[in-house]
């Protein structure tokens, strides 16, 4: 790990040169991180859809000409992994002397780049200084729909990625400045929300300008060579802070596993992640040789996403917590085992990803925090989201209503779980109920917390919430993607269990049915009621030493 470390400048092509000095290149850091703030302000203010504009799914990142990750300021960390592998399809496609100056690069492949499922689209815009290309700007963003069988792209029971929409190697999306209207037109014809995807399409490439015009700026005032020499020392520095901060640790190894209902396609046959760490000195390695095979449904989850989710935890057990760049990604070494969930061979679905990520990172976080002193945590709610799809009563234009939610996140070893919250790696907002009922025929009948339904403990799990619906259209198509409906979050060191989640069609009446976690193209009819009750976090510790003013003030708030 040091040595390439060291050599991250000369790989990055800048000429040798005399350390800068920490208070420039804090600046040059600090203007960096002040760009992808500014790109992703851009990206949620213009994005068309609610995934983009109120949940807030996606990210900006920039990156050196090698695609080496130098700023990204952290909305989804598992982004870590994927902007890298997407700006190496792209180079690989268009090697950098065929790159010029306003051109721009889509790709929304997991297999060929580094998109965690298909509906990710990767927007990369070179960045030239001195007709020199020295860095790329990159935004991801979730897509409403690009095709495939069912609305919204993410059918919980794909069998292979070709159920799963539209695939688009790394191509020239823009060039000289103008749009391909070729690439639109087939993204648009693949589309069940083509308005709304070009829009948001559109949107990220506007992001990446503004970061390719604001890092210009900063090479014009600091010096281009200064500017990526900084970049390139921050990164060293940020793996020698955690390379540290990990040496101090004991020295140990570690095993943890978490487990999900299924894969969508053998229904009730549960699918685990295992991981086995070992850390000696300053060196750690994430070995999950041990995880499932690869699965039917699309539950598989790629390498590049995989040593993200580590990095992410390995962030999550130091203080403060380290800069999100190359050096925090450099600094695992993850072994995964071909064939495997966390590495499965083309063509396998991966549209579920993201229940298996977090299982992975349940799974890290328990394991690391049986190796470092006074960090653990309970397992949470996981992540699930829902797309509803129709006609519009009002105007007959179609609609794909998505939305994603979290519930309880599990207790630590010092304090109680939040509660109705996105956690881990998630990190999305909860689209707000006056935004869903203008935009979707839809009523939001009830969205509160669920008492109760986090794990007792000395420390409670967090709680999970409801939110139910009203369909008011004449008829929708229906899909989840969710987790813990089989297998509750558990608690840890004697801490109970959190609530499982359900997902239940016309509830209390003599249609009322119970969905699997993984369900696809569920046909609603208007009056339908949809309702979405999420889990509770795990516990932590022994119910009997949770303290007196703690249990009189869950009373006193409703939450027991």
């Amino acid at each position: 790990m040091p040595e390439s470390q060291g050599q991250m400048a000369g790989d990055s092509g800048i000429e040798a040169m005399d350390p800068i000095d920490p208070i420039t290149r804090q600046v040059v850091v600090a203007s960096l991180t002040g760009i992808v703030q500014e790109m992703q302000i851009s990206l949620f203010r213009t994005g068309y859809s609610t995934a983009v504009r109120e949940s807030q799914d996606g990210s900006c990142a920039i990156l050196d000409r090698d695609g080496r990750l130098i700023a990204q300021h952290v909305v989804l960390p598992l982004h870590m992994g994927a902007f890298p592998a997407c700006v190496a399809a792209v180079l690989r496609a268009y090697p950098a002397p065929s790159i010029r100056t306003g051109d721009a690069f889509v790709i929304n492949h997991p297999y060929e780049g580094g998109s965690p499922h298909a509906p990710d689209f990767c927007v990369v815009a070179p960045v030239f200084s001195d007709a020199r290309l020295v860095a790329f700007c990159a935004t991801m963003a979730h897509k409403s729909d690009i095709g495939g069988t069912v609305p919204g792209s993410c059918s919980g029971q794909a069998r292979e990625i070709f159920h799963e929409g539209l695939h688009l190697p790394a191509v020239r999306y823009a060039a000289g400045g103008e749009v391909c209207r070729d690439i639109e037109a087939i993204i648009a014809a693949n589309s069940r929300a083509a308005d709304v995807v070009c829009g948001d399409l559109r949107g990220q490439l506007g992001a990446a300008r503004i970061g390719e015009r604001r890092l210009q700026a900063v090479m014009a005032r600091y010096g281009t060579r200064t500017v990526l020499a900084a970049a390139a020392e921050n990164c060293a520095v940020t793996a020698a802070k955690l390379c540290e901060q990990i040496a101090a640790w004991p020295d140990g190894e570690s095993f943890g596993e978490s487990s999900m209902d299924d894969d969508g396609v053998e229904v009730g046959k549960p699918v685990a992640v295992r991981v086995r760490i070992v850390k000696r000195g300053n060196a750690i390695r994430f070995d999950f040789s041990e995880s499932d095979d690869q699965t039917r449904g699309p539950a598989n989850l790629r390498p590049p996403l995989v040593r993200a989710a580590c990095a992410f935890c390995l962030a999550c057990m130091v203080d403060p917590p380290p800069a999100t760049n190359d050096g925090l990604v450099a600094v695992p070494e993850i072994v995964v085992r071909e064939g495997s969930l966390l590495n499965p061979r083309w063509p396998a679905p991966v549209s579920g990803y993201v229940q298996t990520s977090h299982a992975l990172v349940e799974a890290v976080l328990l394991a690391l925090g049986r190796l470092v002193p006074g960090r653990r945590i309970a397992p949470g709610c996981g992540t699930r989201s829902i797309t509803m799809a129709g006609v519009r009563p009002q105007d007959g234009r179609s609609f794909v209503q998505y939305e994603i939610f979290g519930g309880g996140a599990g207790a630590t070893s010092y304090r109680d779980g939040v509660s109705g919250t996105s956690i881990n790696h998630s990190n999305s907002r909860i689209a707000s109920i006056e935004i869903i009922e203008t935009e979707f025929p839809v009523r939001t009948r009830e969205f509160r917390l669920l008492a109760g339904s986090g794990g007792a403990g000395r420390y409670r799990g967090g709680l999970g919430f409801v939110r139910e619906y009203e369909l008011l259209a004449r008829e929708a198509r229906f899909s989840v993607r969710a987790g813990k409906h089989l297998v509750p979050p558990p608690g840890i060191e004697g801490g109970g269990p959190g609530r499982p989640g359900a997902c239940i069609v016309n509830p209390g009446t003599a249609s009322e049915r119970r969905l699997p976690s993984r369900l696809a193209d569920l046909k609603l009819i208007q009056g339908d009621i949809v309702r979405l009750e999420t889990p509770g976090g795990g516990g932590y510790g022994d119910p009997a030493r949770r303290s007196r003013e703690l249990i009189d003030k869950d009373i006193e708030e409703g939450l027991a």
